[in-house]
């Protein structure tokens, strides 16, 4: 079996790569990662810095995934910054609140979803990390719904989908259709295709 490092401290995260990846790739989540500041000015240069730290902390390859919402009547915000919209120390509700309420009076709610992976090797450069990236297109409703998920699940209605938001899907219902999962089908295509 084919194992893997996901740099990650968010358990929920860390769920959604285990159920997208299933019995083929073995996922390790250590516990004792450094810090590392996103403050990369893509989601790309995030995902590399926190790949590449862990990999030079644990001295093997690592994987971490960077992903935001970009709502377009926003230009894009919250974009790379969408895990603290709402402030440095903020959590998944406010950055919600503050979205909603920059949208109150606004009619075109549509959005898209990226996630980027990387696959990074201790001292590996930016050009020699592998990516993969995933995309999910929608729309921002005006109120929560749902209970499932984290971050921006709850508002978050995918065009791929049935009208629901991704906050009301089940793990595997939301599997099928978000950014994350289709960035995780390429790693693991990629991961199947260089192990054999």
């Amino acid at each position: 079996m084919i194992q893997i490092v996901l740099a990650t401290t968010n358990d929920a995260k860390a769920r959604e790569f285990v159920g997208i990846l299933g019995e083929t790739v073995d996922i390790i989540v250590p516990g004792d990662l450094p810090f590392v500041a996103e403050d990369g000015e893509t989601l790309l240069e995030n995902a590399y810095k926190k790949a590449r730290s862990a990999a030079d902390h644990l001295g093997y390859e690592a994987l971490a995934d960077d992903s935001g919402l970009f709502v377009d009547a926003l230009g894009g915000s919250p974009g790379v910054h969408s895990a603290r919209f709402a402030g440095p120390d903020s959590d998944d509700a406010a950055n919600r609140s503050k979205l909603l309420a920059m949208l109150e009076d606004i009619g075109d709610r549509t959005a898209h979803f990226e996630t980027v992976l990387c696959l990074c090797a201790p001292g590996a450069a930016l050009k020699d990390s592998q990516y993969f990236e995933g995309r999910c297109e929608g729309r921002i409703i005006g109120r929560e719904k749902g209970a499932h998920g984290f971050g921006y699940d709850p508002i978050f209605v995918p065009s791929e989908g049935d009208g629901r938001t991704f906050g009301e899907m089940t793990a595997n219902e939301k599997s099928e259709l978000s950014h994350r999962s289709k960035a995780i089908s390429r790693l693991k295509d990629f991961l199947l295709e260089t192990a054999g």
